[in-house]
């Protein structure tokens, strides 16, 4: 971990910045403090980046998760609340104990694509207010339906028509499309150029243009308003920290809405940490693999510390974990190392903090978004053929105009559908034997798997079969042969004798041509023999 000191320090930067919005965001979209994603945002660093398995995946406060926080928090109370998130993180460890975290392998390489442009669309979309310096809403709100009432297309709306007739803040436009040149020449051309840009990073230095930027224009025409600025909690003292926490009150722990809500953040907490944790993996340049038991432990032993001491509850997020492999992020460092820069952030500079233009945040975003949702992949995934398209653009559109869980929810149903329908093509072979001789010899294959899935198309085929014929069918590669198949089998074997339909069956014991012999091979393959 230490021998990647050089590319950690500077990713560990670029992430802090990218973490800090959202943390504060992601609190109030929840209906808590923004203290309480400050908090969560520090735990994830340092005592889940210290236990994950992952080189470069970043935990923290969720947007996925912020309706069902919102909604407990309405119903519970914050003290009750915190008992359901250590009980969720409780919850989480024992998944890790059962081995539950090979669920996220089940999803389908579409859906996760899916799910990382359609983050990175989001993202751009929701950045595009800020970078004009026109939306106030707390920054972070990535739900399509917005706190103030507007939805995410009603307000590019507002911000298009804020531009045509010129009623935009001038100066966080102005500093953010200097932010934005910045970052490109750097990406694209000084960190070519030498050492010492890929040890500054760009980011970095578009933060600290943008803290010269708002002091300089103080009392200008450019001047930006304290909405257009970072907004961190701020302590009269070091002992004024401990008065920003909260902690859980255990009385309430026999309450059944309590343990409901503890099972709910538990369940889908561990599986948007498994679908952030195979996506990570796949952007990972190294393509390490990360322990998937070992990082659920790792988040239930973070949720139970964010709880504990007044905090949301974390998962791993994609995009902060994106933006530290695109950054260079190479160990676990990056992680732990953000976290303690917010914890500091908040004790020693919350000041400097709050003079952090949003437009300039926004510059940094869109580059983070356009990398997740380059038009390349549209294309490539197109050219994979409907079957990868389709569970993809559904899984994107899904979370562009509901949320994160149920866009990946609408690209799994699809995903299946698909996996029916192929199934369904692919479980058996038939034709006829010789296009151009009519002696009515037909020959059926089997696939190597035939489920209950493949009723309908064995049924259709074997009715079709027409009088008078010979059946060969081989069962040769046929490993499993469901029941719902035999039963099909028997039934067409006693249908074939008044249709005049010979029956010849070829398998590994042989060739069976008697029909008085097709049910006991029928019985024999129902035991698997």
């Amino acid at each position: 971990m230490f021998k990647t000191l050089k590319n950690d320090i500077p990713a560990s930067i670029v992430v802090f910045f990218v973490a800090l919005p959202l943390c504060l965001g992601i609190s109030v979209a929840s209906g808590a403090e923004p203290i309480t994603g400050l908090i969560a945002g520090i735990v994830g660093g340092i005592v889940v980046g210290a236990a994950s398995g992952s080189n470069i995946g970043v935990s923290g406060p969720a947007a996925g998760l912020a309706v069902i926080v919102a909604t407990a928090i309405a119903s519970l109370g914050y003290e009750n609340f915190l008992v359901a998130v250590v009980l969720g993180g409780v919850l989480q460890i024992l998944f890790g104990v059962f081995k539950l975290g090979i669920i996220g392998y089940y999803f389908p390489s579409s859906v996760i694509k899916g799910m990382l442009t359609g983050i990175g669309v989001v993202i751009i979309l929701k950045e595009i207010p800020y970078f004009f310096g026109l939306d106030k809403n707390p920054e972070g709100d990535f739900a399509f339906l917005q706190v103030d009432g507007e939805n995410t297309l009603t307000e590019l709306l507002k911000t298009i028509n804020a531009i045509i007739s010129g009623n935009f803040d001038h100066g966080a436009t102005l500093i953010a499309i200097v932010a934005m040149a910045i970052l490109l020449l750097w990406s694209n051309v000084l960190s070519k150029k030498g050492k010492i840009f890929q040890l500054i990073q760009g980011p970095l230095v578009v933060v600290v243009l943008g803290i010269i930027f708002y002091l300089l224009t103080i009392d200008t025409n450019l001047e930006l308003t304290k909405d257009h600025l970072v907004a961190v909690p701020v302590p009269d003292d070091l002992s004024g920290l401990k008065d920003l926490l909260t902690f859980p009150n255990f009385s309430a722990i026999t309450n059944p809405e309590v343990l409901i809500a503890a099972f709910t953040i538990g369940l889908v907490a561990s599986l948007e940490t498994l679908l952030c944790v195979e996506a990570t993996d796949k952007l990972d340049p190294n393509k390490n693999v990360t322990p998937t038991n070992r990082e659920l432990f790792a988040q239930g032993s973070g949720n139970i510390v964010s709880g504990l001491i007044g905090g949301l509850p974390v998962t791993q997020v994609i995009v902060r974990s994106s933006a530290n492999i695109q950054s260079g992020g190479r160990s676990k460092a990056s992680a732990i190392i953000h976290g303690f820069l917010l914890l500091i952030s908040i004790i020693a500079i919350p000041h400097i903090l709050n003079l952090i233009p949003l437009s300039v945040l926004a510059a940094i975003l869109f580059i983070v978004g356009y990398k997740l949702a380059k038009p390349s992949t549209f294309r490539a995934m197109y050219k994979g053929g409907w079957m990868q398209f389709v569970p993809f653009i559904i899984t994107v559109l899904g979370i562009v105009f509901l949320d994160l869980l149920k866009g990946i929810g609408l690209g799994l149903a699809v995903g299946i559908f698909v996996v029916l329908y192929r199934s369904f093509q692919n479980s058996h072979f038939l034709h006829k034997e010789g296009e151009d001789v009519d002696d009515g010899r037909i020959k059926m294959t089997l696939a190597e798997e035939v489920t209950f899935f493949n009723k309908g198309a064995i049924l259709k085929e074997l009715d079709r079969i027409p009088e008078n014929s010979y059946l060969e069918l081989d069962v040769m590669k046929t490993r499993y042969l469901d029941n719902d198949i035999i039963e099909i089998l028997e039934d067409f074997a006693f249908k074939a004798r008044e249709r005049n339909i010979d029956i010849k069956i070829i398998s590994e014991r042989g060739i069976v041509e008697n029909p008085d012999s097709f049910i006991e091979f029928f019985k024999l393959k129902k035991k698997g023999e």
